[in-house]
């Protein structure tokens, strides 16, 4: 048997906090959008943070677990640790929800929508700068198209909340 170094999960972390970002910014900007109520939109947040927390965690686990098992002669695969993976991915996704989440604390909703953007483009661009560090790709490229890329579903998403409060008028 070959031993191997204990790879660090930088796909589970990266997946972790992109999902996160871009999930939690669209539900609250979203959210924010279609009702302007600051108790609606942190209940959302935490409720998706707190699911698809749980969600990518075990979802990990599973998924690197069969890969493993599907590929047990592969020596590629034998530095891999599922339940190690899907700890990464668990906790890095409840930091990049609480990154989105942090502006509508201070501000009101609406208020909140640009600062979350802001917050979340600029971590999202952090995120892929060391991931181009890392993989010694250029860390401007890297960052730009991690942030640009991710920050699209937010995009829709506000799009979304904000058609659903102009043409969606259901009663509570």
């Amino acid at each position: 048997m070959i031993l191997m170094k204990r790879h660090f999960p930088y796909r589970e972390t990266i997946f972790g906090l992109e999902d996160s970002i871009v999930s939690t910014l669209g539900v609250v900007v979203g959210m924010a959008a279609g009702t302007n109520d600051r108790y609606i939109v942190i209940l959302s947040a935490m409720v998706i943070i707190i699911v698809e927390s749980l969600s990518m965690t075990a979802g990990t686990f599973l998924s690197n677990k069969s890969d493993l098992e599907i590929r047990h002669q592969s020596v590629n695969h034998l530095n891999r640790n599922p339940l190690i993976d899907s700890f990464y991915m668990g906790i890095f996704y409840i930091i990049g929800g609480i990154i989105s989440i942090l502006p509508f604390v201070f501000f009101s909703p609406l208020n909140a929508i640009v600062p979350a953007i802001i917050l979340s483009a600029l971590t999202l661009f952090i995120i892929g700068a060391v991931k181009g560090r890392v993989a010694k790709i250029n860390i401007l490229q890297s960052g730009l198209e991690m942030s640009l890329v991710s920050l699209f579903a937010a995009g829709v998403s506000y799009l979304v909340g904000w058609l659903a409060s102009q043409f969606l008028h259901l009663p509570l």
